[in-house]
């Protein structure tokens, strides 16, 4: 297949998704061109924002929509761009100056609001304007792509799908794609390929029916569970208890991820339900009416988080939640009864087996919304799906379920459950009398898995359509994820025991790949957030002797969102108390050795980064050779949280790179280069993407960002092999630079402004003049050279001191039984 090399994208429309979706497509260095009608306009069809008469003056000339949609992505929350200053980047347009600009696009996505005469119109617009071979798509959430076709030209038509993202673009990390018969299947492949490696994203392929397939078994599950609230009297904040984290799905619930989504976009999607289904193709019809407090929130304006008002609100520091009785918010924080929550951690089967056979309303609402969930999956897989896997993916990555309805199914019992949910339908405690599938019961389904049955085999995941188990699709993009996320039952190779081990203990798993990536060592850390304690220490250092002697490089990855959350405080603790501070300084030492044999090993290490690098964790990634991170790393040196400082080569990190970035330019006074880093740790700032983590300096330009967490440990080991094929050498130990006491005493005199002001507290200011008085050098004169072991003793003395301080223990302790930080 071709490479599909996107040089361009435009997105049409200016709305939420559209200035959403070029956001992320900037974060991941996609040149976009963001188009909306021309401003001022009378009543128009295209504008995803209303046009109105007489209305102001707006910056950005006809661009004004498109300019303003861009500055609000910077307000937005969670923030759309890895960098509130990369909104530039995106290219404002019109549609009446500058169709032009159409030709030089490989992709258009068309993003306007759901309505298909406003969509078609714009086609018959844009067409004469489209480059040959551009790939265009349309992001919507639910309409017939097959209708929307029909306003393309022939010569269009093979090159137009559905691309379907989900909101927020940036962090969501499912997108549907959807043909129509006339789509050519190499242009989903290409853009499969793009959407996968360049936008990170999951993709999966849904046919082209209402709402497709997460929206509509989601939307659907999210009508009747408004369906059984009303039946068993629950509040929204019981609801959202109970159906969040307990229950294994997004921590927000049900209707706070419904104000998150937009009530407006939930009102789209219903109303799509309704008018495109009926009774004879959906035995479900008769629960897709509007709800009640919907029509009332939508009536009032109160469309979510966008509007700051939806089944929740918050004022000041409370959350209010809408009552329907009162058309009015009052208090929330109600939660579930906690024998749910129990029941709720019980293995699949006897949590399903208890919920059902509950007598209270709560348990047995869950069981209720849970059996509708399997119902309705089964019902409607052969319509909405090619097969099961593709239903449990959409809505893991659509929905923030750590498992789809049919992956549950399967791990309480094929069989049983099915026997469960036929006999509440034949009781007629269901929503609706279909009966499931004869598959469900008899054939391949009912035989899988050595008479357990399931939708999910090793051989591939059940299609109704086919009547067989179906593979995952091979497409050259994914044979670089070594460990693409799987189902439950697929037995796919596990990162925790594929490979070769060459050493393994409890607290880190030294191994290698089989074939040419073998060439290259993994160290896998195993403990607890993947916290650094002695065990890790010294599985290091093993892993550099071993790599040096044997090995083109070394690879520090985890196959989990947790690179590492710092250094074990509690391992620390026990030493601590029958030794004192001395055994912590010599474990303080033993880490900063360990680092520096990170550094200055004879072949390339690599720190591939997913999720929070903290405290410790930052420490370990900024020692190694390069870094290659996930877009969604969250770096830095969070210590003050605990009352700490840096203690293992954080702060001497900080200082060798502001003098090394002096030296390279051409500024005399190293004090402007130090500020920011030590700004970053006294406030103990995070990267709130590898963007800003790179930004604040804990990864560098030369580093490499990855769109997809599934290719991290590919392309870290790639990176490496090229390291050691160009002849890698570790970097001459040097002395550098320090800002010395003059430096100590400007950065105290801000400390004492802040401290003064009421900014910081006392503690706070003591803790950021250790930092300071580390990262300038301590005592001496401004321009001294110094070593990084020097600096590191500096650390390690303002570490040890702070142990015994004790409002430091006070936030260590704080910090250990409830998670969060004490500001004291």
């Amino acid at each position: 297949m071709p490479c599909f090399n996107v040089k361009k994208v435009a997105v049409l429309g200016a709305g939420v998704m559209g200035a959403q979706i070029a956001a992320h497509l900037v974060n991941l260095k996609v040149p976009v061109i963001l188009f909306d009608l021309p401003y001022p306009t009378g009543e128009g069809a295209l504008s995803s924002l209303p046009a109105k008469a007489g209305a102001p003056v707006l910056p950005g000339g006809k661009n004004a929509i498109a300019v303003k949609a861009i500055e609000g992505l910077k307000k937005l929350k969670p923030a759309p761009l890895g960098l509130a200053d990369d909104a530039s980047l995106i290219q404002p347009a019109n549609y009446e100056e500058h169709m032009d600009w159409l030709k030089t696009c490989d992709l258009v996505i068309e993003a306007v609001a759901e309505r298909m005469d406003w969509k078609t119109e714009l086609y018959h617009k844009i067409a004469p304007f489209l480059a040959p071979g551009a790939i265009v798509a349309s992001n919507t959430s639910g309409l017939s792509i097959t209708t929307l076709s029909e306003a393309l030209p022939d010569a269009i038509k093979p090159r137009f799908c559905g691309i379907h993202f989900f909101n927020p673009p940036r962090y969501m990390a499912l997108v549907e794609l959807i043909n129509t018969p006339s789509t050519q299947p190499q242009i989903l492949d290409k853009l499969e390929s793009f959407v996968t490696s360049t936008l990170g994203k999951g993709v999966v392929r849904a046919k082209d029916s209402p709402n497709f397939i997460a929206n509509r078994v989601g939307i659907a599950g999210m009508l009747t569970t408004l369906q059984e609230v009303q039946n068993y009297g629950l509040t929204f904040d019981v609801v959202d208890d109970l159906t969040g984290k307990k229950m294994g799905r997004a921590s927000s619930g049900t209707f706070r991820t419904a104000d998150v989504v937009g009530l407006d976009t939930l009102g789209h999607v219903i109303k799509t339900l309704q008018d495109t289904l009926n009774l004879e193709a959906d035995p479900f019809y008769g629960s897709f009416s509007t709800p009640e407090v919907l029509k009332t929130l939508l009536a009032l304006g109160n469309l979510g988080q966008k509007t700051k008002a939806g089944f929740y609100k918050r004022v000041g520091r409370d959350t209010l939640r809408f009552d329907l009785d009162s058309q009015d918010y009052v208090p929330a924080g109600q939660k579930a009864d906690e024998v749910y929550g129990r029941m709720l951690k019980k293995p699949a089967a006897e949590r399903l087996r208890l919920l059902r056979s509950s007598e209270g309303a709560q348990g047995q609402f869950l069981w209720a919304i849970l059996r509708n969930s399997f119902h309705y999956a089964a019902v409607h897989l052969g319509s909405i799906a090619d097969n099961a896997r593709d239903v449990d993916f959409c809505m893991r990555w659509g929905f923030g379920m750590k498992q789809g309805p049919f992956e549950l199914w399967q791990e309480a019992g094929w069989l049983e459950v099915a026997n469960m949910v036929k006999q509440d339908i034949d009781a007629g405690k269901a929503l609706c009398t279909a009966p499931l599938p004869d598959w469900v019961f008899s054939g391949p389904v009912a035989q899988a898995n050595g008479g357990k049955g399931g939708v999910h085999t090793p051989q591939g995941s059940w299609s109704p359509t086919s009547g067989q188990f179906v593979p995952v699709r091979s497409l050259p993009v994914y044979t670089r994820q070594h460990f693409p996320e799987s189902v439950l039952g697929a037995t796919a190779p596990s990162a925790q025991t594929s490979g070769t081990t060459l050493h393994e203990d409890e607290a880190i798993r030294l191994w290698t790949l089989d074939g040419n990536d073998g060439e290259v060592l993994i160290a896998s850390i195993k403990t607890k957030m993947h916290a650094i304690g002695p065990g890790v220490v010294e599985g290091l250092v093993q892993a550099v002797e071993i790599a040096e002697k044997d090995y083109q490089g070394l690879v520090i990855w985890s196959p989990d969102d947790m690179f590492s959350a710092g250094a074990d405080l509690q391992a620390m603790l026990p030493a601590f108390m029958m030794a004192g501070v001395s055994a912590i300084d010599g474990a303080e030492h033993e880490m900063q050795q360990m680092m520096l044999r990170l550094r200055y090993a004879t072949v390339p290490v690599v720190s591939a980064i997913r999720g929070l690098a903290l405290g410790g964790g930052c420490e370990l990634a900024v020692y190694s050779a390069k870094r290659v991170a996930a877009m969604e790393s969250y770096i830095g040196l969070v210590e003050v949280g605990v009352g700490l400082v840096p203690g293992a080569g954080g702060l001497t990190y900080i200082a060798r790179r502001a003098a090394e970035n002096m030296a390279a330019s051409t500024g005399k006074d190293l004090l402007p280069f130090l500020t920011e880093g030590f700004t970053a740790a006294a406030m103990a700032k995070v990267g709130t993407s590898a963007l800003e983590s790179r930004k604040l300096g804990y990864l560098l330009d030369s580093d490499t960002i990855v769109a997809h967490k599934d290719e991290l440990l590919y392309v870290a080991i790639q990176e490496a092999k090229a390291m050691f094929a160009v002849g890698y050498r570790a970097p001459h130990k040097r002395l550098f630079a320090v800002a010395g006491r003059n430096g100590k005493a400007t950065i105290q005199g801000q400390l004492v402004n802040m401290r003064d002001g009421g900014f910081v507290s006392g503690h706070d200011f003591h803790i950021a003049s250790l930092i300071a008085g580390v990262v300038t050098g301590g005592d001496v004169d401004t321009g001294t050279l110094v070593s990084e072991e020097y600096l590191m003793a500096l650390e390690r003395k303002a570490f040890c001191s702070l142990l015994t301080h004790p409002k430091t223990q006070e936030r260590i302790m704080g910090m250990m039984n409830t998670g969060k930080p004490v500001r004291n």
